[in-house]
């Protein structure tokens, strides 16, 4: 499967969350980008309702409750 890179701007809280991923994943030797990737994935690939979620979190995060 070819992969494909984009831009992707996180707000400080989620970047220290997944620096934290990178040193408690320190024996794999993964880095942000492939930690990011196994969240994508792990979301994707699970049984919810993707747009649905998707689209409260938005909501959420603009409203500030999130």
């Amino acid at each position: 499967m070819a992969k494909e890179t984009f831009g992707v701007a996180a707000d400080e809280k989620i970047v220290r969350e997944v620096d934290e991923l990178v040193d408690e994943c320190d024996d794999l030797g993964a880095v942000g980008s492939e930690i990011v990737e196994a969240i994508l994935t792990a979301f994707v690939q699970s049984e919810s309702n993707h747009v649905e979620r998707v689209r409260k979190i938005i909501i959420r995060k603009r409203k500030g409750t999130l």
